[in-house]
């Protein structure tokens, strides 16, 4: 759905305004620095390079990557690249979000900020597509669920009762 893939099957997806997949660096050049991934992330996002250039100090700050800036990507664990990539994203204010396990990696402080931001203010007026095995998360955020099973859609609908179908089927 974001674009990162050409699907081989299925259908059509038709999306109107700017997405970005937040998933453990996809879309991040690991030959690239910090410096130089904001300003492809930002300008793939549709920014200009001036609206870049006042953002930028924003961006490293909320990902606590000021002695980095300069460093390429490939010598950054998994939690900074994480913190990278939310941190362009919810500067740059993409209209639709592919959030994958968002949640599932970085130390407990950059969680406790990454939350704030989303409940505060980044989440009003966007789309945001998720993926978690944290069923918290899915009643927390979610109006609506789609429910996996053995790789095929078992239900779609309202969050509330894919998580209760997720749990029977676990129970047994």
């Amino acid at each position: 759905m974001s674009g990162a893939f050409v699907p081989d099957k299925g259908g059509e997806i038709y999306k109107n305004g700017t997405s970005m997949l937040l998933n453990l660096g996809v879309g991040m050049s690991h030959e690239l620095t910090a410096r130089q991934n904001v300003y492809v992330s930002g300008s793939a996002l549709g920014l200009k390079i001036k609206e870049i250039d006042k953002l930028f100090d924003q961006i490293i700050a909320f990902a606590e990557l000021e002695e980095f800036v300069d460093s390429k990507v490939k010598y950054f664990s998994s939690g900074m690249i994480q913190r990278l990539s939310f941190a362009i994203a919810t500067n740059a204010g993409a209209d639709i979000m592919f959030l994958d396990e968002i949640f599932a990696v970085g130390d407990a402080k950059f969680k406790k900020k990454a939350v704030k931001v989303m409940e505060n203010s980044w989440i009003e007026g966007r789309t945001i597509v998720m993926v978690s095995h944290s069923l918290t998360n899915i009643a927390k955020y979610c109006k609506r669920a789609v429910y996996l099973k053995k790789g095929e859609i078992a239900y779609l609908g309202d969050a509330k009762t894919a998580i209760e179908k997720n749990n029977i089927d676990n129970a047994s």
